[in-house]
């Protein structure tokens, strides 16, 4: 095995992940640490230009205030989360998300306008945008803050260093460069956790040839809920996963599609089955009052469509592009400003996908789909864990002080905005739970609450803290280890020798080791089948939970065995490594919480009701002891901030 050097970083605060979040971070951050003469230095698994949820691009950003209130996006995150959101967050970053679309708009993303110089609105909080270059047009603002000398990119940061006189106290991480043999060994005062959700934690419905297509990106591997996991940080609804209704097969984006063009989605026959959930009698009155209320949270939404598929068997859903382009068009006063309009409408059709998700416009093409002629199938995803869209699992994190009451002060705020329960760890977008739908924008903007709370810390807490030297002897080792595992053991293997190999490529078995796509097939395969994901048609109970649970221990006993050819493949080693802690705390979090409060998303076949005397008034926390392998549950209060009379819609 090839020697691997030690790269030693010392810095005042890192950013771990450079999406839209560790881009906010470093924007901001780059000014105060300036003004404090504090070196901020940010770190990424990938490239910084295209990392992240954004990296593909964006045909809207999907939160932006204009001239609603704070307390107006609060009623609208608290309806979708059927109850369960921190008003403190939510308003925090709602009411600073303008400047940070305005700050977009200055560093050159072109935001639609009308006629009049107004931006274009999707709905009340999204805008128009040409996104497809969005997050390099972002990512180099963040550089230019920060200095690109302070910009480490293709270091994948594997866990957190605690201080050896402080075991709730953060002092550096370890990682590894997934380009050279390299180790990486960080010293810091504070840092921030922002590497995104996890996706293939549930069995993916993009399979076989199709592996690794997925609505949110693939190399999310659910690091941030990791690192602070690991670190002892307090984490709060892991339970609550997200499953986008997006385009079949290529995850296309529909929001433009409903809210932009008004289009309308059917059963199979045709039956407006949105409609009839609404109706007086109707499926969504079983959920009050968030049934009855619009905007129709997504989950209940998603549980319309999934009753229409699997209970009734009118699959699939179609979502009617063609009557929505014609109903457009049919306001043009000519034939010819009719063809014109709809010659225009088609364009924005592919524009949509071209912005985003190309794989959508590839398979459009592919399949002879013509949007103005036909409509397409929509269908539920698998499972994603995500803290930034309609979701909320993620750290506990402290909120602002001045939004506080004296009643949530004392359990909401510990000294620095958005700081987990360990000190100098801080976290954003993806990695805080309970800030839901913040989405791009959302996220920048909680990067830069983040980051200015953090350099705050640094300052008030300005020597550097001191990790244990020997632990970090063994983690050097354990980082490499299936490297060593494969070059040890490759010889008795599926594969051949050296002497001897096969000309047709096979899958490798080896009695010493697992390669990291057994793995997560493994992995997918307990999620899928015992944790709700969509080959059980989201269903689970205490029964098939707790299945979970005993395979989960058992797949854990094998990891150390994980081996890896090279550098790639060691990233994905750790992937799978992280992907399964956020596995087993979503399943406990999932047994603990005994109702079905987000229908469409999961269910509790031996709880299928919710019960909002026991559920409605707690979040559902953990903190896990990594030297004991074992997780604490716990409750914490809901505490509303904002007494609503009315919700805002979309």
């Amino acid at each position: 095995m090839q020697e691997f050097k030690t790269v030693e970083v010392t810095t005042d605060f890192l950013v771990i992940g450079a999406g839209m979040a560790g881009a906010g971070a470093a924007v901001e951050g780059g000014y105060w640490a300036k003004e404090n003469n504090l070196k901020i230095t940010v770190v990424d698994k990938a490239a910084m230009e295209r990392s992240g949820a954004v990296g593909m691009g964006l045909s809207a950003i999907n939160q932006y205030q204009g001239d609603n209130s704070p307390v107006d996006y609060l009623s609208y995150v608290r309806q979708d989360l059927m109850g369960l959101c921190r008003d403190d967050l939510v308003m925090d970053i709602s009411r600073h998300v303008n400047g940070s679309v305005h700050m977009f708009e200055g560093f050159g993303l072109p935001i639609w306008k009308d006629g009049e110089g107004n931006y274009v609105h999707e709905g009340r909080w999204q805008l128009m945008i040409n996104g497809e270059s969005y997050k390099a047009i972002v990512a180099e603002a963040g550089k230019t803050a920060v200095g690109i000398e302070n910009v480490i990119e293709r270091v994948f940061v594997l866990r957190l260093l605690l201080d050896k006189n402080d075991k709730n106290k953060v002092a550096g991480a370890i990682g590894f460069s997934v380009r050279d043999p390299e180790i990486y060994v960080f010293k810091f005062k504070a840092c921030l956790a922002c590497s995104g959700g996890a996706v293939h934690v549930f069995k993916p419905r993009s399979t076989g040839e199709g592996l690794g297509r997925a609505w949110y990106p693939p190399w999310n591997a659910g690091s941030s809920s990791y690192l602070t996991t690991t670190a002892g940080a307090e984490m709060t609804s892991q339970e609550v996963v997200f499953i986008p209704g997006r385009y079949k097969d290529a995850y296309g984006p529909v929001g433009a599609w409903f809210l932009l063009f008004k289009a309308a989605a059917t059963s199979a026959t045709g039956f407006n089955y949105m409609a009839e959930g609404l109706a007086e009698g109707g499926e969504l009155h079983n959920w009050p009052p968030y049934g009855k209320v619009k905007p129709i949270p997504t989950c209940l939404r998603n549980h319309l469509m999934m009753i229409e598929m699997y209970q009734k068997g009118d699959g699939p859903i179609f979502i009617h592009t063609d009557k929505a382009i014609a109903k457009i068009a049919e306001q043009a006063p000519d034939e010819k400003a009719y063809k014109k309009e709809m010659k225009k409408l088609e364009a924005e059709a592919w524009e949509d996908f071209l912005d985003m998700t190309i794989s959508q416009a590839i398979l459009w093409a592919s399949k002879d789909v013509f949007p103005e002629e036909g409509p397409s199938e929509i269908m539920p995803s698998e499972p994603y864990f995500i803290g930034s869209h309609s979701g909320a699992s993620g750290a506990w994190c402290s909120g602002p002080e001045d939004i506080q009451t004296e009643e949530s002060k004392k359990e909401y705020f510990w000294g620095y905005n958005r700081m987990t329960t360990v000190k100098g760890l801080f976290a954003a977008g993806d990695g805080v739970g309970l800030s839901s739908h913040k989405f791009s924008s959302g996220s920048f903007t909680e990067g830069r609450i983040a980051a200015k709370a953090a350099i705050k810390y640094c300052v008030e807490n300005p020597e550097m803290p001191e990790f244990d030297s020997a632990e970090v002897d063994k983690l050097k080792e354990l980082v490499v280890l299936p490297l060593k595992h494969y070059e040890e053991h490759t010889a008795y293997t599926t594969l051949g020798t050296t002497n001897k190999k096969y000309d047709m490529p096979v899958e490798e078995v080896n009695p010493n080791y697992i390669t990291p796509k057994m793995a997560i097939f493994r992995l997918n395969k307990i999620m899928d089948e015992y944790v709700a994901g969509w080959g059980s048609q989201y269903n689970c109970s205490a029964i098939t939970l707790n299945i979970a649970l005993d395979l989960l221990k058992l797949l854990k006993e094998d990891l150390p065995k994980l081996a890896a050819r090279n550098l790639h493949e060691l990233m994905r080693c750790w992937e799978n490594v992280h992907r399964v802690q956020i596995a087993e705390a979503h399943t406990r979090h999932k047994l603990f919480r005994e109702e079905t409060r987000w229908p469409g998303y999961y269910y509790r076949s031996d709880f299928r009701k919710m019960d909002e005397d026991k559920w409605g008034k707690v979040f559902v926390n953990s903190v896990y002891d990594a030297e004991k392998d074992e997780f604490t549950m716990l409750t914490k209060p809901l505490i509303h901030l904002v007494d609503i009379k009315e919700v805002v819609g979309m």
